[in-house]
């Protein structure tokens, strides 16, 4: 996946992305905000990870930036959108609430005059 603002992006690049089966993702006209949550992202993880130590191999850096989304940032780290839970915590709650709320629907199915 490459994102990137129209401005910057070729014609050229993006036949030769699509080519190496790169998907293209590019913001849209005139919107400052297009992209602001995946500047976001890649500003903690810099902060996070990538700036706090020296990176001998890119085969190294991969390993562990896939190590801190995969297992750290989709799974256990605090985000505000949530609420400051892990998104593991906010599934469990999200899941809680949907079940308690399918149970209050077979009650009041059940308790309906047919």
């Amino acid at each position: 996946m490459h994102h990137s603002d129209r401005a910057d992006v070729s014609l050229g690049f993006g036949q030769a992305a699509r080519d190496a089966g790169i998907a293209i993702s590019m913001g849209s006209r005139g919107d400052a905000y297009g992209n602001a949550v995946a500047e976001s992202f890649f500003a903690t993880l810099k902060k996070e990870l990538i700036n706090r130590r020296s990176w001998p191999t890119r085969r190294e850096l991969g390993s562990a930036v896939f190590e801190y989304i995969e297992a750290f940032y989709n799974r256990d780290r605090r985000h505000s959108t949530l609420g400051m839970r892990s998104p593991a915590e906010y599934e469990q709650l999200l899941y809680a609430a949907q079940d308690e709320g399918q149970r209050e629907g077979e009650k009041i199915k059940s308790n309906s005059v047919v």
